[in-house]
């Protein structure tokens, strides 16, 4: 206390240095550890689900835009539309098509195939009795080329070749799946199959392929073979897969219809890969909006219990700001301290969230082999995101604790 020079006591203001509120902060949070643990658990998981999402959001896109580059960027399907009535007129595709693509430059394979419509359990393991477990099998007519473009990995045997197709050989590919239906685990025994009654040699099962998955769970027989049993396959909706470098897919998409059918080649829609860059775009813009949702909730249940506790927390210390109080400390004084608290309890939450957030991604990438992609203003933002959280969740409570009137407090 001071005095005027007229003799009269002049009483100073309290102050609160910035190192003992710190200090005062952070002994009010290790005076109860697990509570204050548990306060932070959920800005902990906000941040880290944060910065994981961003993470392998942007490992993602870096993977998918290298998928996109090697296989969708690589892709042209060309449709038979030839003939005003298509089911009543023959394939437009010439037999030698496989060969005529095959010239254009950039073409790396192609071949042409349809669907074979036949009575639903045409296909069977044995000449009689049930098909496949009651289930429909399909039956796809494709030349060899189209077995080259998928890109097949094949598990036994090999696919069949151009001389199988010329010669209508009655041979089949199946994938991994159809294998699994009719029973057919190796190659050794020779299995055979039975089409529409007719008896097919398997010589090869595929169990993946880089294109045109749908492959896996059907029966792949040549060309030649389906037309001589079947006919031509009017109406069918014949198609052909055109697999391409990195580059030529438009141009090689224009040039396709003169190169099946110069005199016709209205009878072809050649359909060219979607710009990468605009797919890319896409996906990654529909994974940032789902899981930054997620991670907003997160952060809003983390808010939640911030402020849940600390308010708890003023009631508990009630005594303790009245005695504050009578002391000589003024209400922003107690404000600035639980915000302290809260804030610093969002910061180190967020800190914690951020470590966890970059380790999930580090875990993801080296299970999926992949190279990590994270952004340095994501990593560094994220500690800041849980201290505003903090700060926001304890404004009520500090508005509440200055508000506790001394004499009140200490009655309690």
């Amino acid at each position: 206390m001071s005095w005027t020079r007229r003799g009269k006591p002049v009483v100073e203001l309290s102050r609160l240095p910035l190192r003992d509120l710190l200090s005062e902060a952070a002994a009010g949070i290790l005076q109860r550890p697990a509570r204050s643990a548990l306060t932070g658990l959920g800005t902990v998981l906000g941040v880290g689900t944060f910065v994981a999402i961003l993470g392998l959001t942007a490992t993602a896109s870096a993977q998918i835009d290298g998928r996109f580059s090697l296989l969708t960027a690589t892709e042209v399907t060309v449709e038979d539309v030839g003939g005003s009535d298509p089911a009543q007129t023959t394939m437009s595709f010439p037999s030698d098509a496989d060969t005529r693509i095959g010239r254009l430059h950039g073409v790396e394979a192609a071949g042409v195939y349809w669907p074979v419509k036949l009575a639903p359990d045409a296909v069977r393991a044995a000449p009689i009795g049930a098909g496949a477990r009651g289930e429909q099998i399909p039956v796809i007519a494709a030349s060899s080329g189209l077995l080259t473009a998928a890109g097949p990995h094949v598990r036994q045997g090999r696919t069949f070749d151009a001389w199988a197709d010329s010669t209508a050989q009655q041979v089949a590919v199946i994938g991994s799946g159809t294998a699994t239906q009719l029973g057919i685990t190796t190659l050794d025994t020779r299995p055979a199959i039975f089409i529409a009654g007719s008896p097919f040699a398997v010589v090869g099962i595929v169990d993946d392929v880089r294109r045109k998955p749908d492959l896996l769970l059907s029966v792949m027989i040549p060309r030649g073979t389906a037309e001589r049993l079947w006919g031509n396959s009017p109406g069918q909706g014949a198609k052909m897969l055109v697999s391409t470098r990195i580059g030529a897919a438009q141009q090689i998409a224009q040039e396709l219809p003169v190169a099946l059918d110069p005199t016709h080649p209205e009878h072809f829609r050649a359909v060219p890969p979607p710009d990468p860059k605009t797919l890319r775009t896409s996906v990654t813009s529909d994974l940032n909006q789902f899981f930054l949702l997620l991670a907003g909730i997160c952060m809003v249940i983390g808010s939640v219990g911030i402020a849940n506790t600390t308010l708890v927390a003023v009631l508990e210390r009630t005594g303790e700001i009245g005695l504050r109080r009578a002391l000589g400390a003024r209400g922003r004084h107690i404000t600035a301290h639980f915000l302290t608290e809260s804030g610093l309890i969002g910061l180190l939450g967020g800190l914690i969230g951020t470590s966890l957030g970059v380790l999930t991604v580090l875990g993801v990438v080296m299970a999926r082999d992949w190279t990590p992609v994270i952004d340095p203003t994501t990593v560094a933002a994220a500690p800041v995101i849980g201290l505003v959280t903090g700060l926001v969740a304890g404004l009520y409570p500090a508005w509440r604790s200055a508000r506790i009137q001394p004499a009140e407090a200490l009655r309690r």
